[in-house]
C-alpha cells in the first residue's frame, strides 16, 4: 500500500520523471501535491498501469490535487546538459509552476539538487511507495504520451505514438532506414550493431 506522506504535517510535493531513457523526445516531470486523505483506489507506479487506468487517474489526480504542474526539458537540452541534469530540470520547472509552494519534497530516485531552499528527500522507487510521486509519475507520463502522440503526425515512419520514443526493434528499424529527426537526442545516437536492419 501507499503511503500517504513522508513528513508529518509538512505541504508535500512528490516529483517525478518520464521519458529519461527514450531516443527520441523531451524528458517530462511532474510536481504533486495530494490531501492527506485522498481517495485514489487504482493509484501507483504509472509502469505497473495500463494506458487506460493512466487516463483515467489523470483525470481524478488534477481535480483532486490541492496544486499539481508538469515541467520538461527539449531535445536539444539534453544534448547540451545531459539526460540526467535535464531530469531533474524538468522537475525545478515542474515545481516553480505550482500554486502552492511545498515545504517538502519527495523524489523519485537517487540523485536531485535542492531547489529554492525547500528541503527534500529522495526515494528509490518512490513511485512504487508514496501517493505523491506515484501521482506524478503519472501525470509526467500521460503528458508527455500525449506529446509523443502529436509528435507522431510530423514524422509518421518511426511509429512514436507506440513506443513514445524509446528504443524498441520498431523504432530501431526505423532509425536505421529512415535516419535521425530534429526530435532525435544526438547524444543518444545508436551504434551500428544496435541498429535493426
Amino acid at each position: 500500500m501507499l503511503k500517504g506522506y513522508l513528513r508529518k504535517g509538512l505541504i508535500e510535493a512528490g516529483c517525478d520523471e518520464a521519458g529519461r531513457g527514450c531516443l527520441a523526445g523531451p524528458v517530462y516531470a511532474a510536481a504533486v501535491i495530494l490531501p492527506p486523505r485522498v481517495r485514489l483506489p487504482l493509484l501507483d507506479d504509472s509502469k505497473k498501469l495500463s494506458e487506460t487506468v493512466r487516463d483515467r487517474l489523470r483525470i481524478q489526480i488534477e481535480e483532486k490535487a490541492i496544486a499539481w504542474a508538469v515541467g520538461s526539458c527539449t531535445e536539444e537540452e539534453i544534448d547540451k546538459y545531459n539526460i540526467l541534469n535535464c531530469s531533474i530540470l524538468a522537475m525545478h520547472r515542474a515545481i516553480e509552476k505550482l500554486g502552492v509552494r511545498p515545504e517538502h519534497l519527495l523524489i523519485d530516485g537517487n540523485r536531485f539538487k535542492p531547489y529554492d531552499f525547500i528541503p527534500h528527500t529522495t526515494v528509490i522507487q518512490g513511485d512504487g511507495k508514496y501517493r505523491s510521486i506515484a501521482a506524478a509519475s503519472i501525470l509526467a507520463k500521460t503528458h508527455r504520451d500525449d506529446y509523443m502522440k502529436k509528435l507522431a503526425l510530423d514524422y509518421p515512419e518511426y511509429g512514436l505514438q507506440q513506443h513514445k520514443g524509446y528504443g524498441t526493434a520498431q523504432h530501431r528499424e526505423a532509425i536505421a532506414k529512415f535516419g535521425y529527426t530534429d526530435c532525435h537526442r544526438k547524444t543518444f545516437t545508436l551504434k551500428n550493431k544496435q541498429l535493426v536492419k
